[in-house]
């Protein structure tokens, strides 16, 4: 562990550091042969809902190639652009819709953040405040199937993706009705000088022509949901609407953009592919070594109950979350503390909604969050400039996880 926090600090890519320091104690302190590293990669990465990560990726991309998101924002836009911080929710409901298809926070972020930002810079918003909301909409969305994190989690605890992905909704609504009620208080100055509230007609027909693109989430959760495809298959029903859509409706696909496209889907897949793999191997060093035992021991003796456990899995997914970039905290730690969860009672997918929630407030939560500092780059804003300005957003989201670990239905209740 000692090995993983230095290595992580002097700027060590995280899959490389698990592997270092799970062969360094295997190597220094047991007998056990190394070729098991490999094995256990192996086992990491070989699970079959693993196939859909990077078909997820490449639907992200192609949503944003096709225009797919750029219409789901021009609708929200008319709905709700004529009013004081209208753009803000339009951009908190853009991620709603669009977060979780994608396998990268960045990818969304970035399908979003450049259609709304030059209009929200009109009207007087500060280039720190902009990526701040950005980056908290970035932490609220982590739940919003279908998640990778979602099927990193279902992978690694043997939860049921299905219930994941019926739990993750409702969570991530209060989360953003949060954010929603900072950024009213926060945009009462805003300037509307010249700006015009959409007729009915204008309503109507950014409607009509983002309606395609607003039924792709909820077909693909529908999919999965009622039992039609499974978590992998339902990936490539979302890959061949998106394509149809984009050639025969939208007119939109730029065939000299799908290779780069599939490179980058192969390098997003691979690092995070590589990431399981190692996290995996150091989890099981970790549980051969006794710790997990210790680690186990000690979060079951926590004062309070369900309450005392929810609170230090919170901290502790925080912590975690900002240091070890997120997926790489689920998969080494998930598999430790579920089973603490269900011996005291905590039904695994409100645990699963609270501890991705607190994770994904670390990621994005500043010195450490490498999520803030993509927000700042897409943004193309001094991370200076923006960390003043995230601190209310971040805090309304940890008053917002409370709400969600205090009320168990949130996350259960349509299961």
């Amino acid at each position: 562990m000692v090995l993983v926090a230095a290595a992580v600090t002097i700027g060590v890519p995280i899959a490389f550091a698990f592997g270092v320091a799970t062969l360094a104690y295997l190597t220094l302190a047991t007998r056990v042969p190394l070729t098991v590293v490999v094995s256990r990669m192996d086992e990491g990465m070989s699970a079959l809902i693993l196939l859909s990560v990077p078909l997820f990726v490449f639907l992200g991309l192609l949503i944003e190639m096709t225009g797919l998101a750029r219409s789901m924002v021009d609708f929200l836009g008319s709905l709700l652009g004529h009013v004081k911080g209208g753009l803000a929710y339009v951009l908190l409901g853009a991620m709603y819709l669009v977060s979780g298809i994608s396998g990268s926070k960045a990818a969304d972020m970035a399908a979003v953040a450049p259609v709304l930002f030059p209009e929200m810079k009109r009207r007087g918003a500060r280039p720190g405040e902009l990526v701040a909301l950005l980056t908290a909409s970035g932490a609220m969305s982590e739940t919003i199937p279908p998640s990778l994190v979602l099927i990193t989690i279902g992978s690694v605890t043997g939860v049921s993706i299905g219930a994941l992905f019926t739990g993750g909704l409702l969570p991530a609504l209060v989360l953003a009705l949060a954010l929603c009620i900072v950024a009213f208080f926060r945009s009462r100055d805003e300037n509307l000088a010249g700006v015009r509230r959409a007729g009915l007609k204008q309503i109507l027909g950014t409607f009509l022509i983002a309606l395609p693109a607003l039924a792709l989430p909820f077909l693909i959760r529908a999919a999965v949901v009622e039992g039609v495809a499974t978590a992998t298959e339902v990936s490539t029903i979302g890959i061949a609407y998106t394509v149809a859509v984009g050639l025969v409706l939208f007119r939109q696909f730029d065939w000299r953009r799908l290779y780069p496209m599939l490179v980058e889907t192969a390098a997003l897949s691979g690092a995070i592919l590589l990431i399981i793999g190692t996290a995996t191997a150091m989890a099981w060093a970790l549980t051969q070594s006794g710790f997990s035992r210790q680690l186990v021991a000690t979060m079951s003796a926590v004062p309070g109950g369900h309450a005392g456990f929810l609170a230090i899995s919170i901290v502790v997914f925080v912590v975690l979350g900002s240091v070890l970039e997120g997926i790489p905290a689920i998969v080494l730690f998930g598999p430790l503390l579920f089973p603490v969860a269900r011996a005291i009672g905590v039904h695994e997918v409100h645990y699963a909604m609270v501890v991705i929630l607190a994770m994904g407030i670390g990621l994005f939560a500043p010195p450490f969050g490498v999520g803030f500092y993509a927000a700042c780059a897409i943004g193309r804003v001094s991370p200076d400039e923006a960390m003043g300005r995230v601190w209310p957003y971040l805090l309304a989201l940890l008053l917002a996880l409370g709400v969600v670990a205090a009320i168990p239905w949130l996350s259960i209740g349509f299961l």
